[in-house]
């Protein structure tokens, strides 16, 4: 393959990347045929998205790892800083701030919050997600950090708790990217002070009592 033919291919590529991104967080990942991308990516070839990446679901994992890089060397680097830390905050923080941080770093308006929520939300993608997640040194040596600091909670309540983090980052992730394109009020001025608070919730949440159970 030439040079320029290999060119073609990777701007080919990133644009079929970047648009399945916006359709399926404006849409849903359900909703949106790879016909449909392919389209809207202004390819006259219809199975573009079949040529360069295969089925929809690697699609869905390519446009994972095209940010997952990004939030790993930012958790990496913020690991390395807080090495041996007995402050939670600080380790609750290596789980919050990577994402904040590589959001405000692609500008407005971006997708990647509201896409990850479409896949979250999904019966068959999220546990892609999740497995791509969990592949993560730096995440697992993020919450092992976190839990030696957190008071011993039964299993399911550390699950669920795990759970209820989860969700807090990614909605309330995609609700202030929404507002930043909208225009609307969001209620943090800015993406940093959106991790501080999500991560005073989350030490909060960990910290909570559990009801004692009948």
């Amino acid at each position: 393959m030439s040079a320029g033919k290999s060119d073609r291919g990777s701007e080919t590529r990133e644009l079929l990347l970047v648009t399945a991104e916006r359709l399926f967080a404006e849409h849903g990942v359900e909703a949106v045929s790879n016909r449909q991308v392919s389209e809207a990516a202004g390819q006259s070839n219809n199975f573009a998205v079949g040529y360069h990446f295969g089925s929809k679901e690697d699609l869905v994992v390519a446009i994972m790892r095209r940010h997952s890089e990004s939030i790993e060397r930012r958790r990496t680097e913020l690991l390395a800083e807080i090495s041996g830390s007995p402050d939670l905050r600080d380790w609750v923080s290596c789980l919050v701030r990577p994402t904040t941080e590589h959001l405000a770093s692609l500008g407005s308006p971006s997708w990647y919050a509201r896409f990850i929520t479409q896949v979250t939300t999904h019966p068959a993608y999220r546990k892609l997600l999740a497995d791509e997640a969990y592949a993560s040194r730096s995440l697992q040596q993020g919450l092992e950090g976190m839990f030696r600091l957190i008071p011993r909670l039964p299993e399911d309540v550390k699950q669920e708790r795990n759970d209820m983090g989860r969700l807090m980052v990614v909605h309330m992730c995609a609700e202030r990217e929404r507002a930043l394109q909208e225009g609307t009020v969001s209620p943090r001025s800015t993406w940093e002070s959106t991790a501080a608070g999500m991560v005073d919730a989350l030490v909060g949440l960990w910290l909570a009592p559990v009801t004692a159970r009948r």
